[in-house]
């Protein structure tokens, strides 16, 4: 079995996530989401409420599992059985920290390889974090994240709108 591991913060799970998450999905026979519960950073979400945002976009996947996990993602690949790293890539700038993940995961883990996914173009600027702000200041940020995502961005941060798609 081809199992996968594709981590992140996802916070919150954007479209260019989704992208990645359905097309790695197509070419592992499993494909494990791993949420990082990072100490060092203070997201807007919490674990189980981005694993369950996750679940809920990602339903639709029958392959896909999303669990939370902590520590090197490297080592999160060893406990899942799993042969691969997937990254996304939005830009040459990406790239470079990447290469230096990568490198750096084979070292610790010659069982483990990257598979690199490039974003889909009309994708390719979106981030969590530009996510996060335009919600702040109270703009439109449908086109960046799913329906149900959306509502819990406004939500949490307190500036929920109207907008046409029912957001």
């Amino acid at each position: 079995m081809k199992r996968a591991v594709y981590p992140g913060s996802f916070d919150p799970v954007t479209k260019g996530h989704l992208d990645i998450i359905e097309r790695a999905a197509a070419v592992a026979d499993e494909l494990v989401v791993g949420v990082l519960n990072n100490n060092e950073k203070t997201p807007l979400f919490s674990v189980e409420e981005r694993v369950n945002m996750l679940k809920d976009v990602t339903s639709h996947i029958p392959n896909v599992r999303v669990e939370a996990f902590s520590g090197l993602s490297v080592e999160f690949c060893k406990k899942c059985e799993a042969s691969f790293l997937v990254r996304g890539l939005r830009a040459v700038t990406d790239f470079e920290y990447e290469l230096q993940m990568a490198q750096t995961n084979r070292s610790l883990e010659r069982g483990v390889d990257t598979l690199f996914f490039t974003t889909e173009l009309n994708y390719a600027y979106i981030s969590s974090t530009i996510v996060k702000e335009v919600a702040f200041y109270g703009g439109d940020i449908s086109g960046f994240v799913p329906p149900q995502v959306a509502k819990h961005v406004y939500a949490k941060i307190g500036t929920a709108k109207n907008h046409e798609d029912g957001v």
